[in-house]
């Protein structure tokens, strides 16, 4: 018997016309589809009269759902994996499906469609050329900064993910962390109150800020940073590097410590043994 074929199928973020011929016609024909959320998938199926099975999958199952839908691939067969919007596998579940199916020899076919990564990027108005996908920031905050710190100088335009609830806090620490970059928010892409604000990421925090509440899906697109700075710019003491670095940025002794060390080109505990040998104050 021959191996099924796992297709990854991308969804309409909004307009359900946005979903192309092929798509329909394997989510009609495919054994199963493997969804985020059947009921939220269950509307766009019931809008083109789809009734092929479908069973959740998920991050809170997707552990323990995997090494079934290998076996049912195994046995021939096929099944769509679908995200409640947009291209599987981006800052939704269906990793450990793909890669158990690589290492099965299981076909994996994506099939190409809307995506709020890409629509954001390329109507923001910044450059195209090289970005890099970083998704959802952590929800804690000193994991956030950490976050930040780590992208800040990555020379690619940076596209977020964001909840509404954590909004105001994300664009807070990226002015903080990131500077006062020029950027764009775009809100519930392809729906009726679909939104594009640009400005610096201080001006769109302002502008959101007078608003009574924030809704709907949003997507950040910020500018790139700059290159790290070379060494012979940076404080010859690290002591002192440590300390412009947590001025400069707000971060802890310890996250301070790890930000120089990469931008050295050290370990962290080389770069705490530089410190202790650094007798111009106490550590």
């Amino acid at each position: 018997m021959s191996y099924g074929t796992l297709y990854l199928i991308a969804t309409p973020i909004g307009n359900l016309e946005d979903i192309s011929h092929r798509a329909l016609h394997l989510l009609k024909e495919v054994d199963l589809i493997a969804c985020e959320d059947t009921r939220h998938t269950a509307k766009l199926l019931s809008h083109y009269g789809i009734t092929t099975p479908r069973e959740s999958y998920h991050e809170h199952n997707e552990a323990s759902r995997t090494p079934r839908l290998i076996d049912l691939l195994i046995n021939g067969r096929n099944i769509a994996l679908v995200s409640d919007a947009g291209s599987p596998l981006l800052s939704d579940p269906g990793f450990p499906l793909v890669s158990g199916c690589r290492r099965a020899g299981i076909t994996v076919t994506p099939i190409p469609g809307p995506s709020a990564a890409i629509t954001a990027l390329t109507g923001s108005g910044l450059p195209s050329d090289s970005f890099f996908f970083v998704g959802f920031l952590p929800s804690r905050a000193a994991l956030r900064k950490r976050r930040l710190q780590e992208i800040s100088a990555i020379p690619s335009t940076l596209i977020f993910y964001e909840a509404p609830h954590r909004l105001f806090g994300s664009l807070a620490d990226m002015v903080l962390l990131l500077g006062n970059r020029k950027a764009c928010l775009a809100r519930e892409l392809t729906k009726i109150h679909e939104e594009w604000i640009t400005g610096t990421l201080q001006e769109i925090l302002d502008q959101l800020s007078i608003r009574e509440q924030i809704k709907g899906e949003i997507t950040l697109i910020v500018e790139k940073g700059k290159p790290a700075p070379q060494s012979d710019d940076w404080p010859a003491s690290i002591r002192e590097h440590l300390e412009q670095e947590m001025n400069e940025t707000g971060a802890s002794h310890r996250e301070a410590l790890k930000s120089i060390a990469r931008k050295r080109g050290l370990s962290r505990k080389d770069a705490y043994r530089m410190l202790v040998s650094d007798k111009s104050s106490p550590v």
